[in-house]
Order: structure tokens, then C-alpha cells, then sequence
């Protein structure tokens, strides 16, 4: 798929951020109206982020994206549906949802790390209550010695709910952007079995309540509460949030769980191979520039010959060995290369548990 191919998409591949007017102006696809949603207030922009340019290297590093990423990007974008990833470890996978995110000029990536113990909960938000009690006990104790000076401002400022409320990223990337966010699910195939299934309603429904919330909303219609964005705060009415454009969510695996009927039928999946040397080549040339003059195509021969005899290596692994290359440590040449033969064999170690499948 070429760029010509790609033109009325939102989504080229290429990385580098594409030309945007003001992000008042903004428009964006229209989506299925099943899939739409009318969350409010809208919120502001959000921050920007230099997470992108440390994980991909600069911005204009020239790149050949497979035509099933972005094929699948553009599908997921129009359908506002989830993308669910597979593949290796080490191919690259999070990486896509920083590269889209940067492309579109969509903002900071809302990041959600799944583990055994994450829950749907923890995800959309957290609710200090324990911390509101000190406050509040706090407070009442210095009105005891202060004879109930300001007692009224001082209270509701103790005490105020949204202090001790705390959106999560899957939280955030649901509040009423103006455009979506991306989010990144990291590794959800490590979560408990429940997860994907809680996940159903959320997807298709695209609100969520926070109780404690809902609970004083007759009092308190209106609370401005934190947002998983660095000092970010928004305003929730009635402890309802409902999402506007519906995030871009973006779930990684790598194998480890299958996933129930009900939720993979609401993704888009993309199987990400491994990358060939020309993607190994763009990557090197991304991060180094033409630092490694003629080592550039030594070292990715070298690493696939390794990778094959190891049944697979991770492609961090290549830049690794490519920052150790152009340190001026190690001596890279013909006839002189014992102790950077030694070194390679040491960083570009098996994937594998038990240490199988290494080779020299």
C-alpha cells in the first residue's frame, strides 16, 4: 500500500507527524452510528509528549510500514474499535501505539500496564477514601484549636471529593476528548481471566460511573477530579463519564492466554511478524543515523544469523549491540573481534525460559 493508496486515510504509517490545523479546528472520520458518542464537557487538549521520539528515534527517520499495520490502524480508527496485537516479544508491538499516536498529533499515549492482579477498576480509577478520612479528621481537629476560625472554606477544601479521586489511563482515555487519545493495554494477555470479559460493556458502551461520585452528586453535581495525564485534572457532572470520540485502543499480547469469543469479536487483530532486514535496517537508522557507517549491514547480518539459530531475538537486542558498536569499547574488525564475539554472545542470549536454542 502506497501513499498515494493511503491519501483519505487517517493513518499512513510513515511515523512522522502529518500537517494539522489548530486542535479546535481539527476534524476527524466519522464512525459507524452505533458507534458513536455524545460525552461532554469537551475536554481540553491534551499534553504533549517526547515519549515517541526516545522509543522510535526522530520524527523524520524514513520508514516502509507493512501494509496490514496500516490497513488494520485505519480499520480500527473507522470502526472505533479495540486493535489486539500479537506477536514475539521484542517485535515491536507497543511501539505501533506511539508511532500513531505521534503521526496524528493525538497527544501524550495513556499507558496501562496489565499484570495478574490489574482490574477493571484500577483502570478507570481510584478512590482514596482512607485519605479523605485523614483529611477530613484533620481538619476538624484544627478547628477544635482554632475555634472554628474559616471553618467553612477550610472544610470543603479539606474535604473536597475530587482531591482524592485519581482517573486511571483507560479512565482518561474515556473522558470527552474532542479527538481520541490513544492507549496503550500492555501485555493484556498476563491479566486474570476476568478482565477481558469486564472489558465487553466498557468497549461497547464507552461510559463508565465512579461512585463515590455518583453517591454526593445531588450536593455536588459537578467535581473536578485527576486524570492519569501529568497535573491533568477534569470536570465530571453527576459521576458519569462518557467517552466523545472513542479512544484508540491499542492491546498488545504475546500469546501467553486466549482470549473469550465475545471479546475478540469486538477487536481488530494484527499479526506483527518479526521484522526483516530492511525493517531491522530502518530501525538501526532511526536511532544511529549513519553512525555505524560500515557496520550498519555487518551487524544485522550477524543478528539474523544469531536470531535463526536461537529461535528468535528480540529487536532491542540489535540496538543494543549497535550502541555497544558505536561506544569506541569494543573493536569491531576482522581478525580482532574476540572480546566483541564475546560480548555478542552475551547480549544476544535466547529468549527461551530455559536458556535453549543458544548458539554461537
Amino acid at each position: 500500500m502506497n501513499a498515494q493508496e493511503t491519501d483519505g486515510l487517517p493513518y499512513r504509517g510513515s511515523g512522522a507527524p502529518r500537517p494539522q490545523g489548530p486542535y479546535e479546528e481539527r476534524s476527524w472520520p466519522d464512525g459507524p452510528r452505533w458507534r458513536s458518542f455524545g460525552g461532554g464537557p469537551v475536554q481540553p487538549r491534551p499534553p504533549d509528549d517526547d515519549e515517541a521520539d526516545r522509543r522510535l528515534g526522530p520524527a523524520d527517520a524514513p520508514r516502509t510500514p507493512p501494509a496490514d499495520e496500516v490497513r488494520l490502524v485505519n480499520a480500527a480508527i473507522l470502526l472505533r474499535r479495540p486493535l489486539l496485537i500479537t506477536g514475539r516479544p521484542g517485535v515491536g508491538k507497543s511501539a505501533l501505539a506511539f508511532r500513531v499516536a505521534r503521526e496524528l498529533q493525538l497527544g501524550r499515549v495513556l499507558q496501562w500496564p496489565v499484570t495478574s492482579r490489574t482490574t477493571l477498576a484500577s483502570g478507570l480509577f481510584e478512590y482514596d477514601v482512607i485519605g479523605r478520612a485523614q483529611a477530613g479528621q484533620a481538619w476538624y481537629l484544627a478547628q477544635q484549636r482554632t475555634d472554628g476560625a474559616h471553618q467553612t472554606e477550610a472544610g470543603e477544601l479539606a474535604t473536597d471529593i475530587g482531591e482524592f479521586v485519581q482517573l486511571g489511563p483507560l479512565g482518561t482515555a474515556l473522558l470527552p476528548h474532542r479527538i481520541p487519545r490513544v492507549l496503550l493495554v500492555d501485555e493484556i494477555d498476563k491479566c486474570d481471566v476476568d478482565l477481558p470479559h469486564d472489558l465487553l460493556s466498557l468497549f461497547e458502551d464507552g461510559l463508565y460511573a465512579v461512585p463515590p461520585l455518583v453517591r454526593v452528586s445531588k450536593k455536588q453535581p459537578e467535581v473536578t477530579v485527576h486524570t492519569a495525564d501529568p497535573g491533568g485534572t477534569a470536570r465530571i457532572t453527576d459521576g458519569i463519564v462518557r467517552a466523545r470520540a472513542f479512544p484508540i485502543v491499542i492491546m498488545t499480547s504475546n500469546g501467553e492466554q486466549e482470549f473469550p469469543e465475545a471479546f475478540l469479536r469486538r477487536c481488530l487483530r494484527l499479526d506483527m511478524p518479526d521484522p526483516d532486514a530492511e525493517g531491522l535496517g530502518e530501525l538501526l537508522s532511526a536511532h544511529f543515523s549513519d553512525r555505524l557507517g560500515d557496520m550498519h549491514g555487518k551487524l544485522i547480518q550477524d543478528f539474523t544469523s544469531r536470531s535463526e539459530r536461537t529461535d528468535g531475538l528480540a529487536a532491542d537486542m540489535l540496538l543494543n549491540a549497535a550502541h555497544l558498536a558505536t561506544s569506541g569499547a569494543y573493536t569491531y574488525e576482522d581478525g580482532d573481534d574476540a572480546e566483541w564475539q564475546a560480548v555478542l554472545r552475551a547480549i544476544w542470549h535466547s529468549l527461551k525460559a530455559d536458556g535453549t536454542g543458544i548458539g554461537d
